[in-house]
């Protein structure tokens, strides 16, 4: 299994697991905590992939994704109290999830023939913010990537990185270039407390 495989699959129990521990809070019932699950973890593929006309988007094509985002929802059911005390390994499997699904989707776009820089970049960025934005808006709350530390813009970066090294190391290798700047940066965010500057009002 490519180690690009691995780390998508922990971004998506990651995912899946913040959008059920989000129910939680809204007090949902065990079918609302799935369906977050469910949403935060492929939500950002599918929409990406409804953008780039694929008949079928890849989690429904390919059902595992969503299998294993059932499962984790229901590992946050069974073991919610333990799990919330480890909300700082939570954030490092988020920030692995947000990296992976960057960099999945601006390799995506290539693959799909939109190798214009501005396209790379939406579609990695949705594939990487996308779920947690529509977990988010179910919720009725303000996104948690518009005024939460430095999020998508580590994706952006994932993403630039890509588009100026695709072309001369060849996909994979960008890819993987593109995962480990995400990671990096948001990590690095995540321990130095950097969040994006508001207007004081």
């Amino acid at each position: 299994m490519a180690f690009i495989t691995i780390v998508e699959f922990i971004g998506t129990i990651a995912f899946a697991m913040s959008g059920a521990l989000r129910a939680i809070e809204k007090e949902m019932d065990y079918y609302g905590i799935i369906v977050f699950g469910i949403t935060t973890s492929v939500g950002g593929g599918i929409i990406r992939d409804i953008l780039i006309n694929k008949e079928l988007p890849v989690s429904l094509a390919n059902p595992i994704y969503i299998i294993v985002s059932i499962l984790a929802a229901f590992l946050v059911i069974i073991f919610y109290q333990a799990i919330i005390h480890f909300n700082q390994i939570l954030n490092i499997f988020d920030a692995i999830g947000l990296a992976a699904f960057t960099a999945i989707g601006a390799e995506v776009a290539v693959i799909n023939g939109f190798e214009q820089p501005f396209v790379i970049i939406i579609l990695a960025v949705l594939t990487g913010t996308g779920g947690g934005t529509l977990r988010d808006l179910f919720a009725n709350t303000i996104p948690y990537v518009f005024h939460k530390e430095v999020y998508a813009v580590a994706s952006i970066l994932g993403a630039i990185i890509f588009i100026i090294t695709y072309n001369f190391i060849g996909n994979n290798m960008a890819l993987y270039l593109a995962f480990a700047i995400t990671l990096l940066v948001r990590l690095f965010c995540i321990k130095k407390d950097i969040h994006l500057k508001k207007v004081s009002v």
